[in-house]
């Protein structure tokens, strides 16, 4: 039953103040809201008279104090209703904003940013690594008896002899579906024989070595980084340091000359496996004989399309160890980490030698070579 006291009244001592009396509540909402408007002008505000009080009468009761140019004072209050009050009035005077949907336009962009933001200090990372490693091997190149011969043939042997079986099917397959779907378009304009002149210059200066490097970017970057990874988690590259020894001399100096010795050869392998891929399909689907593809082979290849593909291996080869060392040293000590890592390596590899393959091929066809 609703209380029948008015909630709102002129205190006979002080003519300038209001009391409140009664409930305020929900309930009482339309009752309080009658007496708001019917209340005439005051210098304050008594609320110590009312009884039970929830969101909605607290809200009505701020109104009132803004309707009387009171809202920054607080009526009088019993003390058990000062929190609410004030968390009530609190949020009257600062409405929450209204949250538009953007549909993930601004965390596509945010993402982007810090991606590209990353990548930027990624490459940073990498050229100061560069730099310090090249000091090191400059300090380490006078010094044979510094050479760690044990550690570089044991990672040639790794990252070399047990890719060879994987480079030349690789090679091999791709070589035979290039010249078959050369051969499919050459043989509309009857010169199917220039099947010889695409796969030997696509694999002498192109995809010999970008394959092998993009193979060696996956096999052998990845395990770079989760072999120092490993060991950084482990607190081995610490180990070696207390030791008073170099971690990049002990571990990233022999892989990185490992890798630029074996790579070279493994492209030349590569080279040879897809030239033999295309000497197969000519010879199993265009009638042209093994001696006939090989007689024009080396009547129109040049020695400069051989060293163009072979001259970008070495820096394949640096950038592929530079970065799997590189990231296995930023590890943070968790499998978490190293996994992330160790991704983040291979995808770093393969588009840095995409990307500098592509420069360089339009670099080598500027100057004409």
């Amino acid at each position: 039953m609703s209380d029948p006291s008015p909630p709102l009244f002129v205190d006979p001592e002080q003519p300038a103040r209001l009391r409140a009396g009664g409930d305020w509540t929900l309930a009482e909402a339309q009752r309080l809201q009658a007496a708001l408007t019917r209340a005439g002008p005051a210098e304050a505000v008594d609320a110590r008279g009312i009884g039970q009080l929830d969101a909605s009468g607290a809200m009505l009761l701020w109104r009132l104090c803004r309707q009387l140019g009171l809202e920054d004072e607080a009526p009088a209050l019993r003390e058990e209703h000062r929190p609410l009050f004030a968390a009530v009035s609190g949020i009257c005077r600062n409405p929450p904003r209204e949250i538009r949907r953007d549909w993930g336009l601004r965390a596509l962009l945010g993402r982007i940013g810090w991606t590209v933001q990353d990548n930027a200090r990624e490459i940073i990372a990498l050229l100061g690594f560069g730099g310090q490693v090249l000091l090191t091997a400059l300090r380490v190149a006078p010094r044979p008896g510094r050479w760690r011969i044990t550690s570089i043939v044991a990672h040639m042997e790794t990252v070399g002899i047990d890719a060879v079986p994987l480079v030349l099917l690789l090679s091999f397959m791709v070589g035979t579906v290039v010249a078959f779907l050369g051969a499919e378009v050459l043989a509309d304009f009857g010169a199917s024989i220039f099947v010889v002149e695409l796969v030997g210059i696509a694999f002498l200066r192109e995809l010999g070595v970008l394959l092998t490097a993009v193979l060696l970017a996956g096999r052998t970057a990845s395990a770079f980084t989760a072999q120092i990874g490993a060991m950084q988690s482990g607190e081995e590259i610490d180990a070696i340091r207390t030791l008073g020894l170099d971690p990049i001399e002990v571990l990233v100096l022999p892989r990185l000359l490992a890798l630029v010795l074996m790579l070279p050869l493994l492209a030349f392998l590569a080279m040879l496996a897809g030239i033999a891929g295309g000497v197969v399909v000519g010879a199993t689907l265009l009638g042209i004989a093994p001696e006939m593809f090989i007689a024009r082979f080396q009547e129109t290849m040049e020695l400069r399309h051989f060293l163009t593909g072979i001259a970008k291996a070495p820096v394949f080869a640096v950038v592929i160890a530079l970065i799997g060392c590189l990231e296995g040293l930023q590890v943070q000590g968790t499998a978490q980490s190293v996994g992330e890592r160790t991704t983040s390596s291979v995808v770093q590899t393969i588009a840095l030698v995409i990307l500098i393959n592509a420069f360089a091929a339009l670099w080598f066809m500027e100057m004409g070579w």
